[in-house]
């Protein structure tokens, strides 16, 4: 027996931190065939069982009461009627992919399945034919036929949608969704009847079972996250090189309820700012205590229109900054002492070494406390500050921060690095807010004592122990995702962030205040 029985290549799914389908994509070989999953639904056992095979927990793989009866039936009928094969031989069949039904078939797959029986458990074995059993058109296993046929779970359907589905591995392509409808019907009827025979199910379920429609064309799968599948599948890509039995499957963080809120709202936007010319937008929403990701927005997601560009995923793009880098200049001049809150910042006209920066409404506010020149995002404090911390310093501020994308020497920046003039993708950025939030709040419950596992990169894989600053997670996490400021210093002290939080509070939106 080889130590693993099936190598097909299996869809890339995300699910919710509740296991609720976020996104799904087709296998390489264009089949719906979600990832092997050892938890099969009670209802599909009871199912599966009493149609295929139901001596499947008392005999050792193969079962001669039912291979006697199939050979005396196919010796009357004088053609094959019954196979006699157990769940444990048709799990052998579809690892071998011979469908020939032969005597010397027929005989390796007795042998090899008592060889199973000695290796897996029932459970497992149920698992494997729940997982690759083959449910009409390109539809392979319960999951992906769950979701195919009734746009849910497996866990969640009814008596009689399960047993329509356990019917249709004996014959999928003579029963089949949407044809033969009356032969579909029949079967699964017949499997209810046999439900109620064995007490499994009481008269009224089975009555209201058969009321059930039979199952319609296949339904599209969920579209909620498909940005985040698409990253995914890129780290999957580089994980899989260290671990080739990793899963094509994982559950998240994300709240789908609140991905839905925020995919609603995004497109709101969109169709407001579309006449402007502006085509894309993103969100991400990460809980500070966990660092997990709630909700992930890559853009908008509209693939039927090209000018859009929806594919690229910008949480995960470099782009200009732009002044959010700003406050990280405030804090870390707030923490070395060198600047207070009220202090007062020359904005005049301002040139250094032949840049001349300028702030956006082109004005001068002559002198501006240092928390109002944050507030109001002026350009000319900021450089000014820049020029005294330095911004080589700043720049190891910046990659102790955890930002990745600078790869290029400091002077390569140079004084623009303040004002947008370097590449930030939107997770990290994220990532370093929510650092700070947490990093404030800690030391404000802990008397200001600083630790530094209080500052990690977000999480969109749902730990087992979501414990903050745990060093070891799943091992499918994001690379970013353990990424530490490599000090033993903090990088921001309490008073610093609340002053920076609290000058950052202060700002005025566009139309709030006339001066704008």
């Amino acid at each position: 027996m080889p130590a693993n029985l099936f190598n097909n290549p299996t869809s890339f799914i995300i699910t919710d931190k509740d296991g609720n389908l976020l996104n799904a994509s087709i296998a390489k070989d264009g089949q719906w065939r979600f990832p092997y999953d050892d938890n099969v639904p009670e209802k599909f056992v009871q199912c599966i069982t009493a149609f295929e095979d139901k001596r499947f927990f008392y005999h050792p793989g193969v079962d001669p009461i039912a291979l006697c009866r199939a050979i005396i039936q196919n010796i009357k009928n004088k053609k094959t009627v019954s196979g006699g094969s157990t769940l444990t031989m048709q799990v052998i069949r579809l690892h071998k992919k011979n469908n020939d039904r032969n005597a010397w078939n027929k005989f390796t797959e007795t042998i090899l399945a008592l060889r199973m029986e000695f290796s897996y458990s029932k459970k497992n074995i149920l698992a494997l034919y729940a997982a690759n059993a083959p449910f009409g058109s390109n539809v392979v296993g319960l999951d992906a036929a769950s979701w195919r046929y009734f746009g849910r779970s497996a866990d969640k359907l009814s008596w009689g949608e399960m047993s329509a589905l356990a019917v249709l591995p004996n014959a999928p392509a003579l029963v089949h969704p949407g044809r033969n409808r009356n032969e579909l019907l029949r079967k699964r009827n017949e499997l209810l009847d046999k439900l109620f025979a064995d007490k499994i199910i009481d008269k009224t379920t089975a009555y209201l079972a058969k009321l059930e429609p039979l199952p319609g064309a296949p339904k599209t799968l969920p579209q909620f996250a498909p940005h985040l599948l698409d990253r995914f599948k890129k780290d999957y890509a580089s994980h899989k090189k260290i671990d080739a039995t990793v899963s094509t499957g994982i559950q998240t963080t994300i709240d789908i309820h609140l991905q839905q809120q925020v995919n609603d709202v995004i497109l709101q936007h969109h169709k407001q700012l579309k006449g402007n010319q502006i085509n894309n937008a993103a969100a991400m929403i990460v809980d500070v205590e966990t660092g997990n990701v709630l909700a992930y927005i890559g853009n908008v997601y509209q693939p039927d229109d090209s000018s859009l560009q929806s594919h690229v995923d910008v949480l995960a793009a470099v782009r200009s900054p732009g002044s959010t880098l700003k406050p990280l200049l405030y804090a870390s001049l707030l923490t070395e002492g060198t600047l207070l809150p009220r202090q007062l910042i020359p904005d005049i006209p301002t040139q250094i070494g032949g840049y001349t920066p300028q702030n956006f409404d082109l004005s001068y506010d002559g002198a501006v406390p240092a928390n109002r020149a944050l507030s109001r995002s002026l350009n000319i404090p900021a450089v000014r500050l820049l020029q005294q911390y330095k911004y080589q310093r700043f720049y190891d501020v910046l990659k102790q921060c955890g930002f990745t994308s600078l790869n290029r020497p400091a002077d390569t920046y140079g004084m623009s690095l303040i004002l947008g003039g370097c590449e930030i993708n939107p997770y990290e950025l994220a990532g370093v807010y929510s650092s700070m939030a947490r990093m404030y709040d800690h030391q404000r419950k802990n008397n200001g004592k600083w630790n530094s596992d209080d500052w990690f990169m977000p999480n969109y894989v749902k730990s087992e122990s979501p414990k903050v600053g745990e060093s070891e997670r799943k091992k499918y996490e994001p690379q970013t995702a353990n990424h530490k400021p490599q000090t033993t210093t903090p990088l921001f002290d309490y008073t610093s962030l609340w002053h920076t939080f609290n000058a950052m509070n202060e700002v005025m939106r566009p139309g709030e205040e006339g001066l704008w």
